[in-house]
């Protein structure tokens, strides 16, 4: 029987003032596109989309190839495309952009960050004083009769988007910088391409998309802001890299760079998935389509071992040139091309 004295402190209890702590939201990145998993509700294909939520904010990294599937994956995994903090979309290759119709479709105005490049689909701008100008013409042979405006604005394939173009590495939020790097690989030199860096308090988290600037390089960027490497997702672009290539840069990966955690997926390869497996052991984190990898309570692994410098200038040549060889001694004409801008 409850006794007297219990019963007067609940009374004098007021329920209105207390309160109950909430269950922490849980940091983690789960896989919206990709070709390999084995969540059955998905559809594999080629691409590469990603749903980040880390530092209180809920990003979306790129948008897959295709529409269709990308809205049954989004749906089968039960993801709200309409609380979107924001949009990151890394490069304009279509098997990372295709799905971008389904996202402005149910979330028209999320803010969305991509690469500006020159006439690119998500918009341009520059000087007009960046023609030659000759006034000995007549007016109606001259641009714009003489008179040009002093910004040049360029079309999108999205005109109604609220896309913000990325030219240069910013952070766009406090701890959450964007990379932007250029590729200079060949079939996709030029390719300007940005890359997710969230500085939290056990090292950077980092997505990349394809990598097409070099795993390497994006990396060595993203140590300036934090030179600890806690996780790496998404795609390395090492799918067609031979060995030699591959196991030089997984190795500078877990040694020089010293990254705590990789979590590969798309256009990484197989073999790449083999040698990231073999050399980081329980490091190495499934990434597969459906798959949320927890990234709030990762233990640190084993300090490593050798403490070897970060690689220099002509250590990533030298990579370079070996994918280079391989791409034009072992593949030929169009598929030479082809090969070399797999996204």
């Amino acid at each position: 029987m409850v006794s007297a004295a219990i019963l007067v402190v609940f009374a004098l209890i007021d329920l209105t003032t207390l309160t109950f702590a909430e269950e922490p939201a849980r940091a983690r990145i789960t896989i919206l596109y990709d070709a390999f998993g084995t969540s059955p509700g998905m559809t594999k294909d080629w691409g590469y989309a990603a749903l980040i939520e880390l530092q209180g904010k809920r990003i979306l990294f790129d948008t897959g190839d295709d529409p269709v599937i990308f809205a049954q994956n989004v749906k089968a995994n039960q993801v709200d495309l309409t609380t979107l903090d924001f949009v990151v979309m890394s490069h304009r290759h279509s098997d990372h952009m295709g799905g971008l119709t389904h996202l402005l479709a149910v979330n028209p105005k999320v803010p969305i960050y991509a690469p500006k490049e020159g006439f690119g689909i998500y918009g341009y701008d520059l000087p007009s004083k960046f023609y030659r100008k000759d006034e000995s013409l007549p007016a109606e042979m001259r641009y714009y009769d003489g008179n040009p405006p002093e910004t040049m604005r360029f079309g999108t394939a999205f005109p109604s988007a609220n896309i913000h173009l990325i030219d240069r590495t910013t952070e766009v939020s406090p701890g959450i910088t964007l990379i932007a790097l250029v590729s200079d690989a060949p079939g996709t030199k030029e390719l300007k391409e940005l890359s997710l860096a969230i500085d939290t308090p056990d090292g950077i988290v980092l997505v990349v998309g394809c990598s097409h600037p070099g795993i390497e390089s994006i990396v060595r960027e993203a140590t300036k802001i934090n030179s600890h490497i806690q996780l790496i997702a998404g795609g390395f672009h090492l799918v067609v890299a031979p060995d030699p290539a591959i196991e030089q840069i997984v190795t500078a990966l877990h040694d020089n760079y010293k990254v705590a955690y990789v979590a590969p997926g798309h256009c990484t390869g197989e073999p790449t998935f083999a040698a990231l497996k073999r050399l980081f052991g329980n490091a190495y984190l499934y990434a597969g389509l459906g798959t949320s990898v927890e990234v709030g309570h990762l233990p640190l692994p084993e300090s490593r071992s050798t403490s070897l410098p970060p690689l220099g200038d002509a250590e990533l040549r030298v990579y370079r040139q070996i994918l280079s060889k391989h791409h034009d001694g072992e593949i030929r004409g169009h598929e030479a091309e082809s090969v070399a801008t797999l996204k």
